[in-house]
């Protein structure tokens, strides 16, 4: 049928698409490989559907995902929204009683689980094992998609909780075709990409870009678990021309220059990042490491999606570090202080993003204080990111509202200063935590990681005479490399307990 004729986001594969094309590559290890076909993986999605039916679960009903980048990750998704049912993809590097949290807040009823996971499940959970009992589970054959309307819930995405328990993010059918519909315009030649994947299909920007994928008939290829060797040997062996990533996956992969001197990585036509702010100095790495690799840096949000900006009007070329010029109607954005919604040239200004567009949350599962907390009252999400427009009305993300601290009374946003250290040519990583003071009120720190011999003194003279004084790093300590949270962004919260202990014992 088709999922604008069903109103089903499970329902996504494309009219005419050739049965035999691969939908997906599941590359296992660099040497060993699965090739789904279109055919096969809406079979496969099908048949979970039909599963779900026969063991009684029904509209609404949620079903969770617990699993590492399996190979029948997406089938699962795709089957149990087909069913009418709500998908719960879970962050299974969560802490355990934050897992049990999402389990129990989002009223999961069954769990899809790999063999890894299945002993983090409390009892009391109907489950399902990847492996033979999944394949009992099945029921093979076709499958009508459940019509779902413009308001029902497809999915429950949790936000990563860094500060308290992660929080529940419905998402509709209708917002999220809306985001793929969104993503397909922007690249109508989707269907003639690999894209590889290597992110957490439990993260909104992983999920997006597969979506975007299949309903553009292209060819996603899957890794299990990310690491910078294995994405290498991926873009050589399967001949990826897109890469997806949040710049810290960039970042780790281009310290890898010898071992992409040495792949055939000519296929890579794009380098598509988001998630998490970049440098100056990653856009360059990558151009040294993709030479003839188009770099496009994304922005969204669990709440909101990935479709916030686009490519300027008046066909402007979009600077490195921009996130893009504002998209038009249906999506609506501000910075706080501006006069009004969707401001581009000629109005530079710095604040707080505010936007709504057709794929915004409800509002977080039973916690409508939150809610009312992130909303204004003309119906704009709160984003917590504060943004930058240049007087051509392109946007630069700043830093997190919630990241920013006082240093001597001035504001100190960890991102940019953090610019400022990897633009220093021995510096290929750095993160900057505030620790704090007595006197100050907090005390930038920072760690490092070497792309080149260099010392603590020579990164803070460095930071010294490229920003601010009140914003360089007081303690400069060296790492091998940066510890990362569950979505592949920088562990801070860790970061911040190394930095306490390291002064404790100074």
């Amino acid at each position: 049928m088709g999922m604008h004729e069903s109103g089903n986001l499970g329902d996504i594969f494309p009219a005419g698409v050739d049965a035999d094309k691969p939908a997906l590559i599941v590359a296992h290890t660099p040497e060993t490989a699965t090739t789904i076909t279109y055919g096969a993986l809406q079979a496969r999605s099908q048949a979970v559907a039909r599963g779900l039916v026969r063991a009684g679960y029904g509209r609404g009903e949620r079903i969770a995902i617990l699993a590492a980048n399996v190979e029948d990750y997406l089938a699962t998704y795709l089957g149990t929204m087909l069913a009418g049912c709500v998908s719960v993809p879970v962050n299974w590097k969560l802490p355990e009683a934050a897992l049990h949290h999402v389990l129990g807040d989002s009223d999961a009823r069954m769990i899809f689980a790999d063999s890894e996971r299945l002993g983090s499940i409390p009892e009391g959970y109907a489950t399902v094992a990847f492996g033979p009992d999944y394949e009992a589970f099945l029921d093979p054959g076709p499958f009508e998609a459940a019509p779902m309307g413009r308001d029902d819930v497809c999915m429950f995405l949790y936000t990563s909780g860094s500060t308290g328990n992660p929080k529940g993010v419905p998402l509709t059918h209708a917002g999220h075709m809306w985001v793929t519909d969104t993503r397909l315009k922007g690249a109508p030649d989707t269907g003639e990409h690999r894209a590889l994947v290597a992110a957490p299909l439990y993260h909104m920007n992983a999920l997006s870009t597969a979506k975007a994928v299949l309903a553009g008939g292209g060819t996603m290829v899957q890794l299990p678990v990310f690491t910078a060797d294995a994405y290498i040997e991926a873009i050589a062996r399967h001949r990826c021309s897109w890469l997806t990533s949040v710049p810290t996956m960039m970042a780790l992969v281009t310290q890898r220059a010898e071992l992409i001197r040495q792949r055939d990585v000519a296929s890579v036509r794009v380098v598509r990042m988001g998630s998490a702010p970049a440098t100056q100095g990653l856009f360059d790495a990558i151009r040294a490491c993709f030479p003839g690799a188009r770099i496009t840096f994304g922005y969204g949000t669990t709440e909101a999606g990935p479709c916030v900006f686009g490519p300027h009007p008046e066909k402007k070329p979009l600077p490195d570090l921009a996130l893009g010029y504002p998209m038009s109607d249906p999506v609506r954005l501000r910075l706080d202080g501006d006069a009004a919604d969707n401001i581009g040239a000629g109005q530079p200004h710095e604040g707080e993003l505010w936007m709504a567009c057709p794929a915004l949350m409800p509002g977080y599962h039973k916690l409508p204080a939150k809610t009312a907390e992130v909303m204004t009252a003309d119906g704009l999400y709160r984003t917590g990111d504060v943004m930058r427009r240049d007087a051509d009305g392109f946007y630069f993300f700043v830093g997190r509202v919630d990241d920013m601290f006082t240093c001597n009374g001035e504001n100190v946003y960890p991102g940019e200063v953090e610019k400022v250290l990897e633009n220093h040519p021995a510096v290929a990583q750095a993160a900057l935590i505030p620790v704090p003071d007595d006197v100050r009120g907090n005390m930038p720190v920072a760690f490092v990681v070497k792309a080149a011999d260099v010392d603590e003194d020579a990164v803070k003279q460095h930071a010294l005479a490229n920003a601010p004084a009140y914003m360089h790093p007081r303690r400069v300590w060296f790492l091998d490399e940066l510890p990362l949270a569950s979505t592949n962004k920088i562990d801070r919260k860790t970061l911040a307990a190394e930095a306490a202990r390291r002064l404790a014992g100074a």
